[in-house]
């Protein structure tokens, strides 16, 4: 899937999270050249696809996320510590960050 005509990627599903975002790993360091005498291409390793096309970077689970920066080497569906699913002080549906909007948090000034 290309977003922009300077962006290719190849790689293999991961996972899927709760929110329906698709997590992709490119193990191979270059994508073939489409040329011989064109140089290879550098790929990035690890991306997401987000569910909706106006995203929103907290729509990222915390499990993925640490994988996504690699702070872990398995894949939360790969890993027993990072299922924890749904906590009881998490709320069921996600809500957005309002930061830079009219709804967000501004504390009372006196």
């Amino acid at each position: 899937m290309a977003i922009k005509c300077s962006d290719t990627k190849a790689g293999t599903l991961i996972g899927t999270d709760r929110f329906g975002n698709k997590y992709f790993e490119n193990l191979e360091e270059e994508l073939p050249p489409p040329h011989p005498l064109t140089p290879p291409y550098a790929v990035r390793t690890r991306w997401i696809d987000y569910k909706n096309k106006e995203f929103d970077p907290s729509q990222m689970e915390p499990g993925w996320h640490a994988w996504m920066s690699y702070m872990v080497d398995k894949p939360p569906n790969a890993d027993k510590i990072l299922q924890t699913g749904l906590r009881k002080w998490e709320l069921p549906e996600h809500r957005e960050n309002m930061t830079a909007t009219r709804a967000a948090y501004r504390p009372y000034n006196t």
